[in-house]
Parts: structure tokens; C-alpha cells; sequence
């Protein structure tokens, strides 16, 4: 088994890295990429336990990006080696951008009349702080009762303390990745809500163009008809398959490292054999 988009608490999961791989032992993975939002802490804290436990832990990263004014995840990963120090530099600027984004939305929420401080939602964090620490302080100040509800109420896309990230464009990250030598994947593009099929396909194809390897055919949110779609698409652009299950611990508590959401991940090793090849 596989698994290529995880979480751990060095961005918006819940398991410490090393518990990560644990997890992926029991669940019988023999592959693993852990891939925290703009950030590779997680990575050296996981080695040694892979090791231990015969589990081949991928580097990887998911890079917030923005295109069309929408929210767009890229998936980097570097399979038979490192990122080069310039690339982690560029990340350093990542994470910054997010912090600006941080206090313009404590700001928002204040303004809203909800007493939350930048500083509550960091102390919840680690490497990264994210909205999702945010709603771990919302309900610790009793404003909600669960993090879906915080997200709905206060910091979802839709609610009104959302607070836009200022994100490299999508193709401008493809290129930079690809420049460093990693391999660049369009994480579930179902959550790109292009409800036009045809739109959605020239999005992509604009990545691709821009360079883009690959595509997150296999999601714990993609079901058999958006895979349907995503196969024809890997065949029509020369693509190569990505899956994961984005396992983010307890905060998805339905979700479940290499099977998703009730089996429908379940990702075979040629797939990683093939996007380690390029």
C-alpha cells in the first residue's frame, strides 16, 4: 500500500511525525509521503523511524498557490533526493506570506467581535500555523463546538473571516519546483469547484504547459466519476498518476491513512515507481 498526501502536526495534522509513521506500519503502507503545507520539518523527524520500520518515506511539501482567484494545492515531491537550499529559502518566503495572512485574519475576526489573538493560534501550532489552529481556538473560547463549525461560522472560503492568502500563481510554483528538480503534482483538483468539465480541463492543461508532471488522480474526495474524468486526463496530457489519501489524524476522524474515506484510496506502487522515474 501507498500513500502519497499525508499530514502531521508540523502544518495542519495532528500526529507527530514519527506517530505518522507508526500508523503507516500498522496500516501495512510500504510507501509514505508526508507532505505539510510549505514546510519539510516533518520530514528528517520521520527518517529515522522509517528506517527502522522498512517504510520508504517520500520528501514531499504541498505549496498553497493561487490561480483564477481560487486557492490551488501543489504537491512538490523530490524522490530520490533532496530540495536544494534555494528552494527551501523559497518556502521560507512561503511561510511568511502565510503569517501575514494570519494576522490579517485575527484582525478580521476581531472585527467580527470574536476575541481571538495571532498569538492563541500559533501557540496551537508548530512549524506552520494555519486556519485550522485557528478553529482549535475558536472552540477552546467557546465560540464553536468543532472545527467543521469554525470553518462554516468564521474562516471557511465562504464565511465572512475568510482572509485570502497572497500565494505565488499556480504556474509560476510548477516552474520553480521543476527548476529545483522535484516533481510537480496538482493535488485534488475536484476541490477546484470548476463545475465545467471543459474549464476544468483547460486549467490543467495550462499547468501542464507551464509544466506540471502530474495529477492526484485518487483522493479521499474524489469519487469514481471524478477519477473517470482524471484517468481520461493523465492519458490525454502525458501525465503521471498521484493518490493520496490527505490524511490530516484526528481533525478527519472518518479518513484513514492509505484507504481514505471507507476504501475508496488505494494506491499501487507503480504509481510511485513511475513518478520517481521522471
Amino acid at each position: 500500500m501507498v500513500d502519497l498526501h499525508t499530514h502531521t502536526f508540523e502544518s495542519d495534522g495532528t500526529d507527530a511525525p514519527a506517530e505518522l509513521i507508526d500508523k503507516a506500519a500498522a496500516a501495512g503502507l510500504k510507501t509514505i509521503a508526508i507532505t505539510d503545507h510549505d514546510t519539510f520539518s516533518a520530514h528528517e523527524q520521520a527518517v529515522p523511524r522509517a528506517q527502522e520500520l522498512g517504510i520508504r518515506l517520500v520528501r514531499g511539501v504541498e505549496i498553497s498557490t493561487k490561480a483564477r482567484n481560487r486557492n490551488v494545492h501543489l504537491l512538490a515531491y523530490w524522490f530520490n533526493g533532496t530540495a536544494p537550499a534555494a528552494f527551501m529559502s523559497w518556502l521560507v518566503e512561503m511561510q511568511e506570506y502565510r503569517r501575514e495572512r494570519n494576522r490579517r485574519l485575527a484582525e478580521r475576526l476581531q472585527r467580527l467581535g470574536v476575541a481571538i489573538e495571532l498569538a492563541e493560534a500559533e501557540a496551537l501550532g508548530r512549524t506552520i500555523t494555519g486556519r485550522v489552529h485557528f478553529a482549535k481556538a475558536l472552540i477552546a473560547k467557546g465560540y464553536v463546538k468543532s472545527i467543521p463549525e469554525a470553518f462554516d461560522r468564521y474562516i471557511g472560503e465562504d464565511a465572512p473571516g475568510f482572509v485570502m492568502m497572497e500565494d505565488p500563481k499556480t504556474p509560476d510554483a510548477v516552474r520553480k519546483v521543476r527548476e529545483y528538480g522535484g516533481v510537480p503534482v496538482l493535488a485534488h483538483p475536484i476541490r477546484l469547484g470548476m463545475k465545467d468539465v471543459d474549464v476544468e480541463e483547460a486549467f490543467i492543461r495550462e499547468q501542464v504547459e507551464a509544466g506540471l508532471l502530474g495529477l492526484e488522480v485518487m483522493h479521499s474526495d474524489h469519487d469514481e466519476v471524478a477519477r473517470a474524468r482524471y484517468e481520461v486526463l493523465v492519458q490525454r496530457y502525458g501525465l503521471a498518476r498521484s493518490g493520496g489519501s490527505d490524511y490530516h489524524g484526528a481533525i478527519k476522524p472518518k479518513l484513514f491513512l492509505g484507504r481514505g474515506f471507507e476504501g475508496n484510496v488505494n494506491v499501487p506502487q507503480e504509481w510511485v515507481d513511475t513518478l520517481a522515474s521522471l
